[in-house]
């Protein structure tokens, strides 16, 4: 079962790099995904190339800001469609 929303990506943060990766940090506009969720963040390149970025861990900051690991960076300003996976 999954849920789906629409949402913009507000900013990204290095969280950590081993070597060539990287696992990065994005927050949203708005989210549906809480700690201890994973998922899918879906967007369409400007050539109209969709991309599937799969949500790996989800994180709440002190501040209440609500973090979505990912392992490939979207630019802040790109639409999203965001689809967490619930567990049954």
């Amino acid at each position: 079962m999954a849920d789906s929303f629409a949402a913009v990506v507000a900013d990204i943060r290095l969280e950590s790099r081993t070597g060539i990766h990287g696992r990065w940090q994005m927050s949203l506009d708005r989210t549906e995904f809480v700690p201890g969720d994973t998922g899918v963040l879906e967007a369409v390149t400007r050539s109209g190339t969709r991309l599937e970025i799969p949500v790996v861990a989800v994180s709440v900051d002190e501040e209440g800001v609500v973090w979505h690991m990912v392992e490939k960076p979207l630019a802040a300003g790109t639409d999203v469609v965001g689809s967490r996976h619930v567990a049954a």
